[in-house]
């Protein structure tokens, strides 16, 4: 692929985004709050539980992100006088001007959060965060906590399917920042797009600010640009060991009419816009030579005038990359491009041809990259934008806040939809394996219950059953998936990097069987709560509680 600018390990990640402001979040969190102040229950301790309530892509699983960019906005949590001034100018005019006050002096130093780790591989209904502190304060968090995580594990979510969808032979660039919803989307996407698996973005950036491999090279605009071979200049490149500068437009002119004679090809249905921009561009960038061959006709313009320009910087010693394809058939181009390449090493005896890659690029879906691999073709990597960052097939992932606890007690959402009823109390999440390491289920547990042990039966009740259905399982290991990760006002553990996640991120994927990881019709994870939720859960219904 392109050259790498940069090294992904050299210096410390950058902030993804200046502070979040307390203020991105809805008008209703204030007037809540405003109301639990005029009543004296602000400071009343409350837990909250943040979670989604269905696998996205009709998928098995999700991945949990956008942790860290929380744990930053809590930390930073404080309303500046100027937030407090519009304010005033937009709550209802009787409100207590003792509530403005109130609001200048509030931070995060009384929140707590549990959280299950960035990029772990989550499922519908487990609490990724429970967020505790004065009432009031956690209620104010609600909107942008759930902006944070949102779409960061949607999208996320959507890489790690369209790697599992590519396999593991196959390189994916991310190129999607030009049809992110702004600026903000598409920085977002280019992160957590690598964290799902992706390779490469082509998003400036995000390489500076996360350490993501980049690469580029030229785009039909630049091809379509030249219409002749005068507009070449310089006309001359250097060896790559030295030496006086070769005249490069003349060597390349010979090797063209060499090629055309192995193919069988008329050099004169060679664009000559097309051959310019090759050379301009090779002689600019000899050792990063991969442009687009389809501005014109692939067979008859594009791929003669690659294999011209790459023999002759063969000549010179430079190593041409390879090509990419953006319109048609890519399959079968990609077959005709790899069978030229061979003739060329071949008839010509330049090794250099063997290692050239074939780039695929042109509006590639989930589906459209899995059809891919039940065809013959020669593509090595994959360019993704559209349907990558804008998550076509589903565009939220619908993520929830809900009250579990106030005062010591617990709280329940009941509703005439069984769906969006919530669990109360706070609680616990244990991973239970089976004895090849493979998650089975999620268990949910009160936070003052026992931890379930290794090796010992427990009964359960699986979520979206009759609350009589109880399950028998012997997890073979357990693990407590919640991490205390924020307390009075700092974070508790050192921050990953985006490299690190990723790693996490793939490990967790790699960790769950195959069934479900299946892009169509997966089978279902089991989530079940513990023998006293079920309890708790019916004594609420029934009102004793």
């Amino acid at each position: 692929m392109a050259t790498v600018l940069g090294d992904p390990c050299a210096t410390p990640e950058l902030s993804v985004r200046q502070r979040v402001p307390p203020l991105l979040t809805d008008v209703y969190q204030f007037t809540m709050a405003y109301a639990y102040w005029r009543a004296g229950r602000h400071n009343q301790h409350a837990a909250f539980e943040l979670f989604f309530r269905d696998n996205p892509f009709g998928g098995g699983f999700s991945l949990f992100a956008g942790l860290g960019d929380c744990l930053r906005f809590l930390r930073d949590f404080r309303f500046t006088d100027e937030d407090v001034e519009y304010l005033r100018t937009v709550l209802p005019s009787d409100t207590h001007p003792d509530f403005f006050l109130y609001l200048k002096g509030l931070d995060s130093s009384a929140v707590s959060v549990r959280a299950v780790a960035e990029g772990t591989v989550v499922f519908a209904r487990v609490p990724l965060l429970e967020v505790s502190g004065p009432l009031a304060v956690v209620q104010l968090l609600e909107t942008s906590l759930l902006c944070l995580v949102n779409y960061a594990s949607l999208v996320c979510t959507n890489a790690a399917r369209f790697r599992l969808a590519a396999g593991p032979r196959r390189r994916l660039m991310e190129m999607g920042l030009r049809r992110a919803q702004g600026p903000d989307g598409g920085l977002t996407a280019s992160r957590y797009t690598y964290i799902g698996g992706f390779d490469l973005t082509s998003n400036a950036l995000a390489g500076r600010l996360f350490g993501i491999p980049v690469a580029g090279t030229i785009a039909h605009s630049y091809v379509t640009s030249f219409s002749s071979l005068e507009e070449v200049w310089p006309q001359s490149l250097a060896p790559a060991k030295g030496g006086d500068p070769v005249e490069f437009v003349p060597l390349v002119k010979d090797w063209l009419g060499r090629v055309c004679e192995l193919l069988g090809a008329q050099p004169q249905q060679v664009h000559e816009g097309e051959l310019a921009a090759f050379l301009s561009y090779s002689i600019a960038y000899p050792s990063n030579f991969l442009p687009v061959i389809d501005s014109y006709s692939v067979s008859s313009s594009g791929l003669p005038c690659f294999c011209a320009v790459a023999l002759a910087l063969c000549d010179l010693q430079y190593q041409p990359l390879g090509v990419r394809l953006d319109s048609g058939d890519l399959c079968g181009q990609s077959l005709e491009v790899c069978n030229v390449f061979k003739q060329c090493n071949k008839h010509f005896s330049v090794p250099a041809f063997e290692s050239l890659v074939i780039v695929g690029s042109n509006s590639v879906s989930e589906k459209s990259l899995s059809e891919l691999n039940k065809k013959d073709n020669e593509i090595d990597v994959v360019g993704v934008g559209t349907h990558l960052v804008t998550c076509t097939s589903q565009p939220s992932l619908g993520c929830v806040y809900k009250l579990v606890e106030v005062g010591g007690r617990p709280r329940m959402k009941l509703t005439e939809d069984p769906e969006k009823s919530t669990l109360p109390g706070r609680k616990s999440i244990y991973r239970l394996l089976d004895p090849d390491g493979h998650p089975q289920m999620d268990l949910l547990c009160l936070s003052d219950e026992p931890a379930p042990k290794a090796g010992e039966p427990l009964n359960c009740h699986p979520l979206g059953q009759i609350l009589s259905a109880v399950q028998s399982i012997t997890p073979a290991r357990v693990i407590n998936l919640g991490l205390d990760v924020f307390r009075h006002g700092e974070i508790m553990l050192p921050l990953s990097t985006t490299s690190e996640i990723r790693v996490h991120a793939q490990r967790s994927i790699q960790s769950l069987h195959v069934h479900h990881k299946k892009l169509e019709q997966p089978e279902s994870y089991n989530v079940a709560m513990s023998e006293k939720i079920n309890s708790l859960v019916r004594d609420m219904r029934r009102g004793n509680s």
